[in-house]
């Protein structure tokens, strides 16, 4: 489990704080049941999702060219072909959106 901390301005704290004060929990449990709420709310978007999708398929695109590359410099041949031709099938990264 990881420690975060977090400035919250002081009506933030004050309603977080009547919130645990009522259900009978904590600060530290009111903060995580909003950010688990938060995320599920995240994974539903489905403009997010195609985001992260094309996100996820420049990175692999990425990767598999540097696979290739190491390959070359320091594998074998067979190893260097078989990078290049998956690097080649993967979809080019102009479809994915550009970082900002």
């Amino acid at each position: 489990m990881k420690t975060l901390a977090i400035r919250l301005d002081d009506e933030l704290h004050a309603q977080l704080s009547v919130l645990a004060q009522l259900s009978g929990t904590s600060l530290t449990d009111e903060i995580r049941q909003a950010l688990e709420a938060h995320l599920k709310a995240m994974r539903d978007n489905p403009e997010l999702t195609k985001r992260a999708e094309a996100v996820s398929e420049e990175i692999e695109h990425e990767a598999q060219a540097r696979q290739a590359a190491i390959a070359t410099l320091f594998g074998n041949s067979e190893q260097a072909k078989d990078a290049k031709a998956s690097s080649k099938r993967s979809p080019s990264s102009k479809d994915a959106p550009e970082n900002s």
